[in-house]
């Protein structure tokens, strides 16, 4: 997407400074740098936003602008990437993950229609045990894909974003010099 055509969705910045739940944070969140599209900020929102919300499913987008903020960043590149998870990709992205980590740690997978769940729902009345021995065989396989994923995924898209634009300025730049010479 452009950059003329992708700042019309920014927030205006007289409206930020106006409104309520952001006016303790005072010239802070004023920086130009924090919503001014260029490649660099683009690019490291884009990877943080994508960082936050493959590796935490809760509050992804306040540890997002967060980090953007911290990192001068472009804040709504940030918040609008941690949308990579959502209840249509959530179920997806995690299923790669636990199997990505699954083989990371050399488990061989075991499908949970193959544990002996009423075996474990037995020895407790409530049903906790359950989630607790489920918890422990997804966990780690779980846990160390979802990191992979953040890591990786993040850092490509920061290079692709970061040449894909190169591209596009070298595109502009040969087109501006053919007319040039058609003149």
């Amino acid at each position: 997407m452009p950059p003329k055509r992708f700042r019309r969705f920014l927030p205006d910045q007289q409206a930020l400074r106006e409104h309520r739940a952001l006016r303790w944070m005072g010239p802070v969140l004023h920086d130009r740098r924090l919503w001014h599209v260029n490649r660099r900020g683009v690019a490291l929102g884009l990877a943080i936003g994508v960082f936050f919300g493959l590796l935490m499913p809760l509050a992804q987008i306040f540890f997002a602008a967060m980090a953007a903020l911290l990192l001068r960043a472009n804040i709504p590149a940030a918040v609008g990437s941690t949308l990579i998870t959502n209840p249509i990709t959530f179920a997806p992205v995690y299923y790669a993950a636990y199997h990505l980590g699954a083989w990371m740690l050399g488990h061989a997978d075991v499908a949970l229609a193959e544990v002996d769940l009423d075996r474990v729902a037995a020895r407790t009345g409530t049903g906790l045990a359950l989630w607790v021995d489920r918890l422990y065989t997804v966990g780690p396989p779980l846990a160390l894909g979802l990191l992979t994923l953040a890591v990786v995924l993040s850092v490509l898209i920061y290079f692709a974003v970061h040449w894909a634009w190169r591209l596009r300025i070298v595109r502009a730049w040969q087109r501006r010099k053919a007319r040039r010479r058609q003149r």
